[in-house]
């Protein structure tokens, strides 16, 4: 008998996810827990493993399908079992696509107007149930608002609850709802203003590539499209404010020095410098309560647990993982946290709940030789502090007698961007003041012993 496979439960707060690569093929034989396929939800990126050994007869939901949790998706048979009929044996799916835009007569064929033919009736239930939530199909209902009509901002035109919030606007406020015909015209030789009437008057967008230009086009992942539409909302709905400071972390590298083997051997995970700044943000974050906070309209949530998220750079995207409860790890959880969370994020491993929830964020471009930058709020918080590159730099020093000597110190370039509508100047820079303080002035002591 075969073993059904079905789209996992992700969180409390997933109901769906999408299909984003199928792993093996039909006919091909899988081992128990083996990556079975990829998917991407609103929260996060994961490999589903195989419940069972065997071998794949039937992949039910192609890659780009949204599929709900609980929904059967492929079927496992016994080893050596082949499979009954075709299914969907065709599992890969171009990725990229060498596009050289010539002459018109190379964009794809419109799909025949009217849509009063069986297969477009066929084609708008198939968008409207894949291509939105259950959330939005009850708004949508509540609303009276046939789904067909609003155009989807989500990946294969899905329907978000931001474009159906929009569509309501424009209905509330009487403004004409222009629909763009399939197959419209290509860019033009010269950059040319293309309008679009469901932007504000006054706004514009430039063609992204000019006719004959030779491009490459490949559609962006899950993750980079709901990352790059947070960062417009959060340059849109924050006052981006950022200041740096220098800190020395002199004292913090001969500890690390010092300990850095012996904490490898004794707990089987590096030390880098990021627990060390983690428990300072902690520290910090206790002492100045507003960079731990929301605003709700004209209200402010002060946040009770500090929860700092830690951005990882991935190949394909930006996750945010989240070191629960900060201020109540010592320096060995907060390493051990941080690195399980980095890694399980590279690996496609962590589930939707551990990227929900932060009240801070820090980020470490630093990693990659970057002296400092400019960080974007990571919505709701009101607060993220980037990291420069730690690197010895000669600083002046002045003694007690006010005599003035050229130290070499190990340095880095901390900036904090903040909400100037709730967090001024002096807090963030109070809030700094601390960090430097602690990774200055700290003496490590729980790291003696692998000293």
């Amino acid at each position: 008998m075969a073993t059904d496979v079905i789209m996992p439960e992700m969180g409390e707060s997933v109901t769906e996810a999408t299909i984003t690569k199928w792993l093996a093929g039909v006919g091909d034989e899988v081992e128990k827990d083996q990556p079975l396929f990829e998917v991407s939800t609103d929260k996060v990126d994961a490999e589903i493993p195989s419940p069972t050994a065997g071998v794949l007869l039937e992949i039910k939901h192609d890659e780009g399908a949204t599929v709900s949790v609980n929904e059967v998706v492929a079927s496992i048979g016994a080893p050596g079992e082949h499979p009954v009929g075709t299914g969907v044996a065709e599992r890969p799916i171009v990725e990229k696509v060498e596009v050289e835009i010539a002459e018109p007569a190379s964009q794809p064929t419109p799909p025949p107007a009217g849509g009063d033919s069986p297969s477009a009736e066929v084609e708008l239930v198939e968008r409207v149930r894949k291509f939105s939530s259950p959330v939005v199909r009850k708004m949508a209902a509540a609303e009276g608002v046939d789904l067909g009509v609003v155009e989807g901002s989500g990946i294969h035109g899905r329907v978000t609850k931001r474009d159906l919030v929009a569509y309501l606007e424009k209905a509330d406020s009487g403004l004409e709802k222009t629909e763009t015909p399939a197959g419209a015209a290509p860019p033009a030789t010269q950059p040319q203003v293309v309008t679009d009437l469901r932007r504000e008057p006054g706004e514009f967008q430039i063609a992204p590539y000019l006719e004959g230009e030779n491009v490459e086009i490949e559609p962006m992942s899950n993750i980079r499209r709901l990352t790059a539409a947070h960062m417009v909302y959060s340059k849109a709905t924050s006052a981006h404010v950022t200041s740096v400071s220098h800190v020395d972390l002199s004292r913090v590298a001969r500890v690390r020095k010092r300990a850095k083997e012996g904490f490898l051997e004794t707990h089987g995970t590096k030390l880098t410098y990021m627990p060390f700044i983690f428990t300072a943000v902690a520290n910090a974050l206790v002492a100045h309560p507003k960079l731990n906070a929301s605003i709700d309209g004209t209200n402010i949530v002060f946040k009770k647990d500090i929860n700092i998220g830690m951005a990882v750079a991935l190949d394909w995207g930006l996750l945010v993982p989240v070191i629960r409860h900060a201020d109540r790890l010592n320096l060995v959880g907060l390493a051990k946290s941080a690195n399980d969370l980095a890694d399980r994020a590279r690996g496609k491993k962590l589930s939707p709940d551990e990227v929900l929830g932060g009240t801070f964020t820090v980020t470490n471009p630093g990693v990659f030789g970057s002296l400092y930058g400019t960080p974007v709020i990571n919505q709701p918080q009101v607060g993220i502090l980037g990291i420069g590159t730690i690197e010895k730099r000669p600083v002046v020093e002045t003694d007690d007698e006010g005599n003035d000597t050229i130290a070499i110190k190990t340095m880095s370039y901390f900036a904090i961007t903040f909400d100037h509508r709730l967090v001024d100047g002096a807090d963030a820079d109070a809030f700094m003041n601390h960090i430097k303080q602690i990774l200055a002035e700290e003496t490590w002591s729980e790291l003696d012993s692998f000293q």
